[in-house]
């Protein structure tokens, strides 16, 4: 396989991690034992949020009302979009029954956790789409309580539209609380929202911890990392919309990586000599955040074959994956480690970002490789039950206990041989 970088990423630094795992670590004990008050403290001390935790019927409505009218029909299409593709994924989730042997029944059953809590991110950029992807995702699989936070800025709060996508979405409860502090609060069940069962949504490095630490005790949707993104392209695809591609989902942060994987020299040299520019016509932050992320996390990649090019992504697994190439179907087919995949030049990471309908909560990291993104069945357990006759019962007796006597269990045994008595009507 002939593979020529002609861009490479540069060494990573060396992990902060395990200074943020003290610091979450430290976090999540304080609220364990501090409960509300802490929580509050933290957001006053990091967010420099002083009002109330929990929004009022009256505070969601009058944000609601705050929201431009052309801004609300464009989050109602999305919450559409994403409610639809949703629906077609919980049809396909089934229960189901078997005899497996003459009188014994088995069977599968769809059962939505109780309570979610949904993580919307703020910082830098106000995370409209994610309320839409997560909370209408859980409202759809049939989740009884939602509590949707996120981060707040001073003296305002959580963004009116990000209130009001919460809002159409379907929240039961919406806090004005961001990070660790956020993550505990509907992991504890505080400010009167039912304790999570899971916790979903992106947020920064030390959400994400928090979710990991969390993680056991309580369902999470995946680890996070940094949002990736890769483009494999052929000579059919144009500079300009490649380039565009790829500075949009480096500008999410410096270390966003994105990939370009190609069997045209002439494209990915194009892609090359073009890419500074069009970062260079960013406003900020958007614009040093991209070229952090194209200039340390960003590589061009010539390939020789469609096959080789394949091959390269599915190692990387990105977390998005476009292909500009010709025979969009021997891609579809091909490919298998992406979190979502989007084909041809008339579609673009943006719009499952935004409003397309498939979820954007995807894995990263190389996360692709064995998992999904955010969808029903996340929110969904599958559970399984048997009933068996008194024929059926005597056979699995017998059976089960030869196996657990070998296998040493004696108390197994007795209890599978107790079913071979006569049973009094």
């Amino acid at each position: 396989m002939t593979v020529t970088y002609l861009k490479q990423a540069l060494p990573r630094p060396v992990s902060e991690n395990s200074d943020i795992r003290d610091i979450v670590r430290v976090m999540l004990s304080n609220i364990e034992r501090g409960g509300e008050d802490a929580v509050r403290d933290y957001a006053v001390r990091l967010d420099g949020w002083t009002g109330a935790v929990v929004l009022s019927d009256a505070e969601r409505q009058a944000a609601c009302n705050r929201v431009p009218d052309e801004l609300k029909r464009d989050i109602r299409y999305a919450h559409a979009n994403i409610r639809t593709f949703a629906e077609a994924q919980k049809a396909t989730i089934q229960d189901c029954e078997v005899e497996v042997i003459p009188g014994l029944i088995a069977g599968q059953k769809q059962i939505p956790v109780n309570a979610a809590g949904c993580y919307v991110p703020g910082g830098r950029y106000s995370h409209i789409a994610s309320a839409l992807m997560t909370i209408t995702t859980a409202k759809v699989a049939g989740v009884r309580h939602i509590t949707a936070v996120s981060p707040t800025r001073p003296e305002t709060g959580i963004p009116d539209p990000i209130i009001y996508a919460m809002e159409v979405a379907g929240a039961d409860m919406i806090l004005n609380l961001g990070g660790v502090q956020a993550i505990a609060a509907m992991a504890q069940g505080l400010f009167g929202c039912e304790p999570a069962d899971i916790l979903v949504g992106p947020g920064n490095s030390y959400v994400a911890e928090a979710k990991r630490m969390l993680f056991g005790e309580i369902g999470i949707d995946m680890f996070a990392g940094p949002t990736d993104s890769l483009i494999i392209a052929d000579s059919s695809a144009e500079t300009e919309t490649v380039s565009w591609d790829l500075v949009s989902q480096a500008e999410h942060g410096a270390d966003s990586p994105v990939w370009l994987v190609t069997t045209d020299r002439a494209l990915a040299e194009g892609v090359l000599a073009r890419v500074d520019a069009l970062i260079d016509s960013l406003p900020e932050p958007n614009g040093p955040a991209a070229r952090v992320a194209w200039r340390e996390r960003a590589e061009v990649i010539l390939c020789d074959t469609n096959e080789e090019a394949a091959t390269i992504s599915d190692r990387y697994a990105p977390e998005h994956l476009q292909v500009m190439a010709a025979d969009l179907d021997w891609w579809l087919e091909r490919l298998t480690c992406y979190g979502s995949l989007f084909l041809g030049k008339e579609t673009t990471v943006p719009f499952g970002d935004k409003i397309s309908g498939p979820n954007h909560v995807l894995p990263t990291s190389g996360a692709a490789r064995y998992t999904g993104g955010l969808s029903v069945h996340k929110f969904t357990k599958t559970v399984t039950w048997q009933r068996a006759s008194e024929a059926a019962s005597h056979e699995l007796a017998s059976r089960a206990a030869r196996i657990s006597r070998f296998e040493g269990m004696e108390g197994h045994a007795r209890a599978a041989e107790l079913r071979l008595k006569p049973r009094l009507v």
